[in-house]
């Protein structure tokens, strides 16, 4: 093959693109023949310029489609944040990595420990430098994890190129830089941007006030660059985001208002502005705001995800406060619009905080083929399955209960509920009690295991869950029916954060090496 022949745009190409490059005449004489021979030419260039892919590793980060990413090679090593902020260890949090294949003596071990440089970080989501939106870029490596940190506002940067088992630190932004370049803090969501540059979402200014906004860094000299969003156009409240370029889009969405959220919650802050309601339509290209979408009043807007497939123009987001999921899509007139899809009641109960406890769906993915997706009821504490082949009307086809706050000979007692006919027996798993609930959630590439920990914010742990800040957190795998839909705990998997070095801690947001389905991005 040519040097100059750019093999990513041909391996992207339809048929109809080898088609058109055949003699006219040909064209329209023999229609059906053509298209069957661009088939047949195309599937043929596709295998070889896959295998040469293969032996000469020259492809870049990621992969060319999500369903090449579905057939990619099963996760081996999962990286998590450990938080020790709060616990009084007087310890830094770090980042763990664990060993997930059966196949190894340290199977379900956690192998490695980086520690931050300093106390008290919480550490939280993290992201790479390089994904799938960089595909096809030979210049470009996933060898970078940037930790966004919610409490210092610190930004680590992580070389897990050198050794994938032993990370190492690589370079910390300290918080002086991202006030002085920003006036941004609580940074959040880290995504690699198909420029080379890395964004990361942000919810306060340097006051602790809501303040939506977008830290852009240089991911060669790792310098912040600035912000990226128009000035004059932050959003009053931030939290994630995903981006869609073939539909020139990106939406954020919005969590709250940071010094009244880190005490806790507080029910006395509802209907006062200082959650989120709203989902943040910018134009890709300009960076403008151009669009705001109210999901509901203190709805509490978190999770986003676009369906992997780059040319759809559908996603989901998860409202926290709010226990739903609403449906996000571009309309006939060329702007966005959202609707409640799922509904998760609340259930009437004694002996808790308040007389009804919300599922809070704290974390949503969706798989590879965009076929299911997934969520976590932190309080509830059950994780779902759903169908949303057709994404208006998503059908329930999987839930197991692993821990939360309404299981039987507990201190809270249902009262009333609309979906079951009796509370859930104690988690228990290895002859370990599990408290907490499901939380953050992770699949793999294929589908078929999805992962989960259980810790959601210091305060938050604090407030529902002081017996997982006591005795740590866990993480746990769930086997995943992709035929018809089910999940059932694999009780050969537990990783209980209970028993590390330092103390208990509590596991946070999971990735793996070779990219995952929240953090990958197609263009």
């Amino acid at each position: 093959m040519p040097p100059s022949l750019d093999w990513s745009v041909l391996y992207c190409a339809p048929p109809s693109a080898f088609a058109t490059c055949l003699p006219s005449k040909e064209r329209q004489g023999c229609r059906t023949e053509v298209v069957g021979m661009a088939i047949r030419v195309y599937s043929s260039t596709l295998a070889q310029l896959k295998l040469q892919a293969e032996q000469c590793g020259c492809h870049g980060p990621g992969y060319a489609t999500p369903l090449d990413a579905m057939r990619g090679p099963r996760e081996k090593l999962i990286y998590v944040p450990c938080i020790l902020t709060g616990t009084g260890t007087q310890q830094p949090d770090y980042l763990a990595t664990v060993d997930v294949d059966p196949e190894s003596p340290c199977y379900c071990q956690v192998i490695h420990r980086l520690p931050m440089l300093y106390i008290d970080d919480e550490l939280h989501h993290t992201g790479w430098n390089a994904c799938s939106s960089c595909f096809g870029d030979t210049s470009k490596k996933r060898n970078r994890l940037v930790l966004p940190s919610l409490g210092s506002s610190r930004i680590y940067i992580v070389d897990t190129g050198t050794d994938l088992r032993a990370p190492r630190m690589f370079k910390v932004i300290e918080p002086r830089e991202v006030f002085e370049k920003c006036n941004l803090t609580f940074p959040h969501t880290s995504h690699c941007l198909g420029s080379g540059e890395v964004m990361i979402s942000a919810l306060a200014d340097t006051l602790g006030n809501g303040k939506g906004g977008f830290i852009l860094i240089d991911a060669e000299t790792w310098e912040v660059k600035g912000t990226w969003e128009r000035p004059g156009d932050e959003p009053p409240q931030g939290y994630d985001f995903w981006y869609q370029p073939r539909h020139n889009v990106m939406i954020s969405t919005e969590w709250g208002v940071p010094k009244y959220f880190a005490n806790g919650f507080n029910p006395e802050d509802l209907k006062k502005e200082r959650y989120g309601r709203r989902l943040n339509v910018w134009d890709w290209t300009t960076h403008c705001l151009i669009q705001q979408i109210d999901v509901g009043e203190d709805s509490a807007p978190l999770e986003i995800r676009f369906l992997h497939n780059p040319d759809a123009a559908h996603g989901m987001v998860g409202c926290t406060l709010q226990s739903s999921i609403h449906h996000f899509f571009k309309t006939e007139d060329g702007d966005w619009a959202a609707e409640k899809v799922i509904q998760i009641p609340n259930k009437k109960v004694s002996g808790w905080y308040f007389p009804e406890m919300p599922g809070f769906v704290t974390d949503i993915l969706i798989s590879m083929d965009d076929r299911f997706l997934y969520l976590s009821n932190w309080l509830h504490g059950d994780l779902r399955q759903y169908d949303i082949t057709n994404p208006f009307c998503p059908k329930l086809v999987g839930q197991v209960f692993v821990g939360g706050n309404i299981y039987k000979g507990g201190v809270v007692t249902v009262l009333e509920d609309d979906e079951l006919d009796c509370q859930p027996d104690p988690f228990m798993i290895q002859g370990k009690r599990v408290y907490g609930g499901p939380q953050m959630i992770q699949l793999s590439l294929d589908g078929k295991r999805l992962y989960t920990t259980t810790s959601l914010y210091t305060p938050w742990d604090k407030q529902f869950y002081p017996q997982m800040v006591r005795e740590g957190s866990v993480m746990l795998q769930i086997d995943v029916d992709t035929e018809n839909g089910g999940l059932c705990v694999n009780p050969d998997f537990l990783v209980d954060f209970g028993k590390e070095p330092f103390g208990p801690a509590r596991a946070h947001e999971m990735r793996y090496p070779g990219g995952d389905c929240t953090s990958d991005i197609w263009i």
